[in-house]
């Protein structure tokens, strides 16, 4: 069961970063580790760097209720370290995003999920 959850979780991370490619997002790192932990997808949008979490679930419902505020805190820490190696640090424009994925593999994208949490 563990490999099963494995594999649909990368398929899910697939998914989710071709969803941001598609729209003109640049792929920078994908399940990069920091001190804090790892954070699934890294892009690029112009000049501002996109921390995406996904979450995949039979529904967006269920997938929603397994993002904790701890694990954003946890996420935010790491987004810090990464932004330590950009040239402008701390000042880069950035944001954090959750991503849904359902059993069917449709994609919703929550914006700013840091704000909600």
């Amino acid at each position: 069961m563990h490999r099963t959850n494995y594999h649909a979780g990368v398929s899910a991370e697939q998914a989710v970063a071709r969803h941001y490619q598609d729209r003109g997002a640049v792929l920078r790192e994908t399940r990069w580790r920091g001190r804090s932990g790892e954070i699934d997808l890294i892009l690029s949008e112009g000049d501002r760097v996109v921390f995406v979490e996904v979450k995949k679930s039979r529904t967006h419902a269920q997938a929603v209720q397994r993002v904790t505020a701890r694990q954003i805190g946890r996420i935010m820490r790491s987004a810090e370290d990464y932004l330590g190696r950009c040239p402008a640090g701390a000042l880069t424009d950035a944001r954090l995003d959750v991503a849904l994925v359902d059993a069917e593999g449709r994609i919703d994208i929550l914006p700013n999920a840091s704000m909600g949490f």
